[in-house]
């Protein structure tokens, strides 16, 4: 059975994020505003059908996908590119493929106990999250 994702993740760290922004080419004054936040994670699971939501005080960014679907997604509130993605499970983790401009993009995201860890990689670079999550 996987991994159950539901619930609402508060970040506790957020490890190399302004060096992925900056593979991302996302401009400097965008950048110290991103590395300033502190996103929550809203997350709604029913089966593989997922329902991804990056809550934060600048921007919000809503990911709706099917895990093993392969769909065009619209990051304009990331860094405005378009990629081809897939999502799918190996093993208890989440693994995103995302085919666009920038090589070797995507995310992996599990769970330890109460928190949920996300690596976000792109060219080489990866950035390594961590969230706990709350009661609501």
């Amino acid at each position: 059975m996987p991994t159950d994702f539901n619930g609402y993740w508060k970040m506790l760290s957020n490890y190399n994020f302004e060096e992925y922004l900056k593979a991302l080419d996302v401009n400097v004054a965008i950048r110290k505003i991103a590395t300033l936040l502190k996103p929550d994670k809203d997350v709604i699971q029913n089966g593989d059908h997922m329902i991804i939501k990056t809550l934060s005080t600048f921007k919000n960014y809503v990911m709706d996908f099917e895990v093993g679907k392969e769909f065009e997604e619209d990051l304009s509130g990331v860094d405005d590119r378009k990629c081809m993605t897939t999502v799918t499970w190996e093993g208890d983790k989440l693994v995103c493929v995302q085919k666009g401009e920038k090589p070797g993009r995507g995310w992996t995201q599990w769970v330890e106990g109460d928190e949920m860890h996300l690596e976000i990689r792109v060219n080489g670079v990866v950035c390594k999250q961590v969230f706990k999550k709350v009661q609501q």
